[in-house]
């Protein structure tokens, strides 16, 4: 019995999952530059959740199924990180550092402050769907806190509940945050 014909009870959709042939063709990519299949994991993982918005058991069964890799391995993978999505989440994934510099810099304050303006549900989200909102550990921006990452791609630097309020607005309007080089120091000062 080969890997994709396994039954799997675990799984909470009845969706019919498949890739494009050019997402099958990026994923072939993938692949070719490891030697071992299970290195394209991660890559296959972030295609398939960039097309279904979230990984249901479904898509992970999908990525295996596609990689010829046992479920138990794909699914381990994308339980292990946070860059992967195992629940449903509006169309903006906002995540707050809470870590100890932001938090300490108000990213406490911040999250709870969103928590309520969104008015969240017990799943993170927005009442009008739009946003998830959740709490980031370590962002790698402790200079600049706190901080606040959008879909796992652009962080938005020294927030404030106001830039916070501007960020949603513009979110709502289908404005994404500009990127923002983080100002250095002046280096000759620093030895």
């Amino acid at each position: 019995m080969g890997h994709g014909s396994v039954a799997y009870p675990i799984f909470d959709d009845a969706g019919h999952y498949e890739f494009t042939e050019e997402e099958l063709k990026q994923i072939a990519f993938h692949k070719s530059k490891y030697p071992s299949t299970r290195s394209a994991v991660m890559p296959a993982l972030w295609i398939a959740q960039e097309k279904y918005g979230w990984l249901s058991m479904g898509v992970i069964k999908l990525v295996a199924d596609t990689l010829e890799l046992p479920f138990a391995q794909v699914y381990g993978v994308a339980s292990f990180y946070t860059m992967y999505l195992k629940q449903e989440v509006g169309s903006f994934l906002l995540e707050i550092c809470t870590c100890f510099t932001c938090g300490e810099c108000g990213g406490d304050t911040l999250y709870e402050y969103a928590k309520r303006v969104l008015q969240l549900d017990e799943n993170g989200r927005s009442a009008d769907k739009m946003f998830t909102i959740r709490e980031a550990e370590c962002l790698g921006a402790c200079d600049t806190a706190p901080v606040c990452q959008v879909h796992n791609r652009r962080i938005t630097h020294s927030m404030t509940p106001e830039s916070f309020d501007t960020l949603v607005a513009e979110l709502r309007q289908g404005k994404y945050p500009d990127y923002k080089a983080v100002p250095l120091p002046d280096q000759k000062n620093l030895f």
